[in-house]
């Protein structure tokens, strides 16, 4: 099979094709034969040896979402079959042809869906719900969304007006993206330049971090509170915070997942339900060759994407 391996720390171009033997699940563990695989921001920061958790083991294969057919399960794997399409987040080596993964973190594909739509959904929605569910808007308040056209930010646009938002700001870092986050029920659209982001917020969602953190924590109104979800660190003077009684909560969601599994569950069916009656868009901005990854790198550098990048092996 092939895979997209790197052999040392740097941009899209450190990223090889190469071929080799196809894994051996282990115990918990499914072998899929991948069918799209997506490409995330955490992923394109280990290949330069930062975000959360540094540099990753060289050679390295990176992880992310994917979704295909189960064709073996792993020791003590219940629950699963041959033949099951699932998709699920892989750790490490999810850029293949044939991927193992958590049977704890699987889910079923819909038989009305396809892999491609699974990627571009479960993933990036879970996210955005358990954000939600974690700053827990009240009737009325407003919600601000960093990285707001990514794959995760743009679904969570979405889902924050499905769930009766009144105001929604959509944060992003230029203008000609804001066409199609209005196109997804945005109220206002805000570049990261611009000197002013509108009346305060009650709840941000922060996909972004690092340099804009400070800016997203500034954006609250007194007693708001910012959901920080994204691999890219950051800083905040402690007395912003006491100021303005404000606070800050990480979310990982192998955490939500594992702490709160029957809401982790209603979330995938929310998800499902959402699409399948057509309220819910998972945009797909490009279907890339496998082979090709190094392009869809690019794309997430150069922060051009409206909505998931996706590799086809």
């Amino acid at each position: 099979m092939r895979r997209v391996r790197f052999h040392s720390y740097g941009g899209p171009e450190v990223l090889r094709v190469e071929e080799t033997e196809a894994p051996a699940p282990g115990p918990g563990e499914l072998l899929v034969r991948t069918e799209a695989i997506g490409v995330t921001l955490p992923s394109v920061r280990r290949t330069r040896g930062d975000g959360n958790g540094g540099g990753v083991p060289l050679p390295a294969v990176l992880g992310g979402e994917v979704a295909g057919a189960v064709v073996r399960l792993g020791p003590d794997v219940t629950g699963f079959a041959v033949g099951d399409r699932v998709t699920s987040l892989t750790f490490t080596g999810s850029y293949t042809e044939a991927a193992t993964v958590p049977a704890a973190m699987a889910a079923r594909i819909p038989d009305a869906a396809s892999s491609m739509d699974a990627v571009a959904l479960v993933r990036g929605g879970q996210v955005a719900l358990a954000a939600l569910a974690t700053a827990a808007p009240a009737d009325g308040e407003s919600v601000l969304i960093t990285g707001a056209a990514s794959a995760t930010g743009h679904l969570a646009v979405q889902l924050a007006k499905l769930r009766g938002v009144p105001r929604v700001v959509a944060a992003v870092g230029s203008a000609a993206k804001a066409d199609f986050l209005y196109g997804l029920g945005a109220d206002e659209v805000v570049t990261y330049e611009d000197a002013s982001w509108g009346e305060p917020v009650d709840v941000v969602l922060d996909g972004v971090g690092g340099e804009l953190l400070p800016r997203a924590v500034a954006a609250l109104a007194p007693g708001g509170r910012l959901v920080f979800f994204n691999s890219g660190g950051g800083t905040v003077p402690a007395h912003d915070l006491l100021a303005g009684a404000k606070t800050i909560t990480g979310l990982t969601m192998a955490r939500f997942a594992a702490t709160r599994p029957e809401l982790y569950e209603r979330h995938g069916a929310e998800l499902w339900d959402h699409f399948f009656a057509g309220r819910l868009r998972a945009a797909v901005h490009a279907r890339i060759p496998l082979a090709e990854a190094a392009r869809a790198h690019e794309i997430i550098e150069a922060r051009a994407n409206l909505g998931k990048v996706v590799l086809i092996p």
